[in-house]
């Protein structure tokens, strides 16, 4: 990677700052293993004057996703189920499913349909949906408060209320981020044995050394862990009701008194924190093909399977009408994350093949395995969709890359 061009990003990170956009952010880069560009620019806290440092601990979201989604695919590779089998096998409360008829104007407008398989939860064409996106379902679960959040409880429970609400659509027939992977997070929980927290802890975070990665922040944080901020006026997650505020950097969770010190939800879909290095070892054991630590935490083959296109097409030929962390069009789907299929239809360069997903604080990591790459980046702004940061990093990163 070209030293001059990787300048290019500091001064695009400093520009966020500057501008205040974000209150600060970290980039980390790896090529072949080895680490080609970190830097960290503005304030984890503007309150406190506190600068966003190597070891700031952030909400990572919707970065839970992929955590939990290699989770399933280590039981699979154990024989312990298949991807076809229906969640009612593990949860008997989504036994006798209802969904949505097309075009209904009320939550009591359905007709009977069979259970998602653990294959549509992983790729997001359950039929569940989330409280941001558009639509019948999701309004539902706004007045609910369906999401997961780190203070409502345990997952069991909050499964078993989702699984009293139809399905937005019939399972398979098209694409709609959702709660589907907490959904899963609850299968790992039955099918292990173990709390969500105890098996990413055993199976997935101790093998890998993140140390600081878990759905509380660690004790000995203390104010290492970076407040949460949104232009928003009102709540930072309501998309359907965002009005833009005065300030662009209003202040919604700070340390000291964070759910997130506290948290009792193991939210599978978006419940972790941890750090960049943290979040790297983890991207790293992706573009390994599953090797990290000193084993394999899946098969290079598992790993192969994930990362490739589930969906007949890309997201945009499956009629979603939800929000998403990602460009629709060229763009597919595969378990936890999001493949380039044409990086030309997705307006962003990459490489085919590539993997990605990101968080709802504006958060995103992917690996290339064609150029040998794994990129993360942290920031504490909320929506994601606030500003088109992961397009502009990616042309960023792309145009420092001369061989």
């Amino acid at each position: 990677m070209d030293t001059t061009r990787l300048e290019n990003l500091k001064n695009w990170q400093q520009s966020y700052v500057d501008k205040r956009k974000y209150a600060g952010s970290s980039l980390l880069i790896k090529r072949a293993g080895q680490e080609q560009y970190f830097h960290a620019a503005g304030r984890r806290n503007v309150e406190e004057n506190l600068d966003f440092s190597r070891d700031t601990l952030v909400r990572l979201y919707s970065m839970t996703k992929p955590v939990t989604s290699v989770a399933v695919m280590m039981l699979a590779e154990k024989g312990l189920f298949h991807l076809d089998a229906p969640v009612s096998e593990f949860i008997p409360e989504f036994s006798e499913m209802q969904a949505l008829i097309p075009g209904a104007s009320a939550i009591d407008q359905t007709e009977l349909s069979r259970a998602p398989s653990l294959h549509e939860l992983l790729t997001h064409t359950s039929g569940l949906s989330y409280p941001f996106n558009p639509g019948v379902l999701p309004e539902a679960m706004q007045q609910e408060d369906l999401l997961f959040k780190p203070n409502q409880g345990v997952l069991a429970q909050m499964v078993t209320r989702l699984a009293t609400y139809p399905l937005a659509f019939q399972p398979g027939a098209r694409w709609e981020y959702s709660v589907g992977i907490d959904v899963l997070g609850r299968v790992v929980e039955v099918v292990s044995g173990q709390t969500l927290a105890e098996f990413f802890n055993q199976e997935i975070f101790q093998p890998l050394g993140m140390e600081e990665t878990g759905f509380r922040v660690p004790r000995q944080a203390g104010n290492r862990f970076a407040s949460l901020y949104t232009p928003l006026a009102g709540d930072a997650m309501a998309l359907n009701s965002a009005t833009i505020g005065g300030e662009t950097l209003r202040l919604t969770d700070l340390y000291g008194g964070s759910p997130y010190e506290t948290a009792d939800m193991m939210s599978g879909g978006g419940g972790l924190v941890g750090t960049i290095d943290d979040y790297m070892k983890f991207a790293e054991m992706l573009r390994r093909r599953g090797q990290g630590g000193d084993g394999f935490i899946i098969s290079p083959y598992t790993a192969d399977f994930m990362m490739k296109n589930h969906l007949p097409g890309d997201i945009a030929s499956m009629g979603p009408q939800s929000f998403a962390e990602q460009p629709m069009e060229g763009m597919g789907f595969g378990l936890g994350g999001a493949v380039v299929l044409d990086p030309a239809r997705a307006r962003c360069p990459g490489s085919v093949g590539d993997f990605s997903w990101g968080g709802m604080a504006s958060t995103f990591f992917w690996v290339d395995p064609v150029l040998d790459l794994s990129v993360v980046f942290l920031t504490q702004l909320s929506p994601s969709s606030s500003y088109p940061s992961r397009a502009e990093l990616k042309a960023l990163v792309h145009g420092a890359i001369l061989q």
